[in-house]
């Protein structure tokens, strides 16, 4: 039987981290087995049906810029699209899809058994063997020894995980799902560090039984856009979501399940994320609050199901029944699903190097939400590097790492492996320093040089991204340099409540002003076609934002660029930091414990001033 042949990578896994490193490897040309307990369940939207959101959309426009399938499967998949945001700076822009929970599974699982290379198997990996501090095989619930180059840890929230609805406790992944027993005894039997998380999800239910009229509606944009910069079609039509509110009653019933909660009694012991809390956290950390909002969300085209966005909850079901029916409009609600907490096991990421891989155990990577993050998207990307760094690695070629100047997912990686996480990790705009270099808009430029070098795109995509890059070079050129008079641009700048101009001016000086809209001016225009046309209207956009922020934009890449020396400024696996008697003690120890791989890695871990930085360069220098 060809299962038992020895792989060249094998994925441990089939969630959002598990398909993307499945799909990357075998791209790249590495022989890939994905191990997974539910092949119907690949990529499974366990929590909010939906993908993308404030710096998430940012990350999803990344992947699908370096040949991943997050983006595409969303848009396939999407029943809504709305870009947040828009009425801030573009650096804040993001996209989020609401998709069809079960549509995008099935996506998913189409392209991974169109993929050469990638094989899928159903079966739960219940241990490792490791010889010479290398890996050399998997373990599986069936009794299989399956041998492999590299192993891609991505097992999600299933590692010993624990569901919790009040004082019930059952073992499992998620709710009628096995957990995966055994792994994380193994991984800590060969040195590997492990905690507890936590996370949860609200209850879902029919739509039938909700009254509609008394909450408010939420469409989607008028004119949807997409994730891919591929050829995905944008929707033709969207489901509505829904606003609702809670009240000082429901608070008050909640409360009443606070003595039984798993939260409150110390029985959940791993973290919560801080940034989506439980509605009793919320209630607890926001008491002076007398409502929240919750987002009514459709769970598909052809379902009745709705999940409660902002109602995640491991209080008793009755109690949870009970303060939902006292949400106006949910009076005579039918649950279809409880909502619950799970805790489950991670392994702190500072044990990783920057490339996804094991420091303890060579040749053995982990990704997702067993590195400590919380989202599909942070799961994907992780996966994405982390299959394209396994296969690099069994080829003896040098890892892809992406800079904290180069995308978000440089971002996020380095956080994980430098800072470490007490916390389910999320991504904010916050996050990163560069955030207007790193838009949603740019995603498939910035990252172009990467696609090329690593080989990660079709030959057709390549040739968009050019097509958008020749664009926007001519197109500045030409408003730069070309002038306009009086009597053809006046009218225009009345309706728009703009100072007329007296004189001719360059174009380029109309862009700037805030008022103007570059589309909106071309309409106005007498321009090359290669400047309006239908072909390059979806990057518009992006033209507008390069003119109009151009100085801050170069602002931002001449301070990364200052800052990028560091970068290269390599560290010894070997050093000791012991040895530095001029650091304080919790530096040599946090720089002992992580091995940073650069300077500028050691310059943001916590703990490690900028004089320890000085000292470590100058007894480099020395040597």
């Amino acid at each position: 039987m060809d299962i038992f042949q020895k792989y060249d990578i094998i994925v441990v896994g089939g969630g959002h981290a598990g398909c993307e490193a499945a799909a990357a490897a075998a791209k790249q040309g590495s022989k890939t087995l994905l191990i997974s307990q539910d092949l119907n369940a690949l990529a499974r939207l366990s929590c909010n049906p939906s993908i993308g959101g404030i710096a998430k959309g940012q990350i999803v426009r990344e992947i699908d810029a370096l040949g991943g399938y997050t983006g595409i499967v969303a848009d396939k998949s999407m029943i809504q699209f709305r870009m947040l945001n828009r009425s801030k700076g573009p650096a804040m822009w993001s996209p989020r899809t609401q998709n069809d929970r079960v549509l995008y599974s099935i996506e998913w699982r189409n392209i991974l058994e169109d993929i050469p290379n990638l094989i899928l198997w159903r079966d739960e990996v219940i241990g490792i063997d490791v010889e010479n501090e290398k890996i050399t095989s998997v373990n599986t619930k069936l009794g299989l020894k399956i041998h492999a180059d590299a192993v891609v840890i991505t097992a999600g929230t299933f590692l010993d995980g624990k569901i919790y609805i009040g004082e019930h406790i059952v073992e499992g992944g998620r709710i009628g799902e096995p957990a995966a027993k055994g792994l994380t005894q193994e991984l800590v039997e060969h040195g590997i560090e492990t905690a507890k998380l936590k996370t949860g999800t609200p209850v879902r239910v029919d739509g039938r039984s909700i009254d509609f009229s008394v909450l408010v509606e939420q469409p989607g944009d008028e004119t949807p856009e997409k994730f891919s910069y591929g050829d995905t079609e944008p929707l033709k039509e969207q489901r509505s979501c829904w606003l609702a509110y809670t009240n000082d009653e429901v608070h008050d019933i909640l409360r009443t399940g606070f003595d039984l909660s798993p939260l409150f009694t110390g029985v959940i012991h791993g973290t919560g994320p801080r940034y989506c809390p439980s509605i009793e956290d919320k209630i607890e950390r926001f008491s002076d609050k007398d409502k929240h909002q919750l987002f009514v969300e459709p769970e598909g085209w052809n379902t009745y199901e709705y999940y409660i966005n902002g109602f995640s909850s491991s209080l008793p079901l009755n109690v949870q029944y009970e303060a939902l029916k006292t949400i106006p409009g949910f009076e005579n609600a039918i649950i279809m699903q409880p909502g619950y907490a799970i805790e489950y096991d991670y392994f702190p990421p500072t044990q990783l190097r920057a490339d996804l891989m094991s420091k303890n155990i060579e040749n053995l990577f982990f990704a997702g939400q067993v590195n400590g993050t919380t989202g599909y998207e942070e799961a994907a990307a992780q996966g994405l590097m982390a299959g394209i760094n396994a296969h690099r690695k069994i080829n003896n070629e040098d890892g892809f790492i992406l800079g904290r100047a180069d995308a978000y997912i440089g971002v996020l990686i380095d956080d994980l492996v430098t800072k470490g996480v007490d916390e389910p990790y999320r991504m904010f705009t916050s996050r990163a320093e560069y955030r207007l270099l790193l838009r949603q808009d740019n995603a498939d430029i910035r990252l172009v040089k990467f696609a090329e070098k690593y080989n990660l795109l079709e030959k057709n995509r390549l040739i968009k991204v050019h097509g958008k890059q020749k664009f926007i070079e001519e197109a500045s050129k030409y408003f730069n340099n070309t002038s306009i008079e009086p009597n053809d641009i006046n009218d225009y700048l009345k309706t728009e409540n703009s100072a007329e101009i007296k004189q001719k001016q360059r174009i380029i000086n109309i862009i700037l002003r805030p008022e103007i809209s570059l589309k909106k001016l071309l309409t106005q225009l007498n321009v090359p076609e290669i400047i309006f046309s239908k072909e390059n209207e979806e990057f518009l956009d992006t033209l507008e934002i390069e003119l109009k922020y151009k100085n801050y934009i170069e602002r931002e890449k001449d301070f990364a660029g200052k800052l990028e020396k560091f970068d290269n400024v390599k560290l010894p696996k070997d050093l000791d930091y012991f040895s530095f008697n001029n650091i304080s003690y919790e530096a040599r120890e946090k720089l002992q414990k992580i091995k940073p791989e650069n300077l500028a890695q050691a310059s943001r871990i916590s703990g490690v001033s900028p004089a320890d930085i000085a000292v470590i360069l100058g007894t480099l220098k020395s040597n």
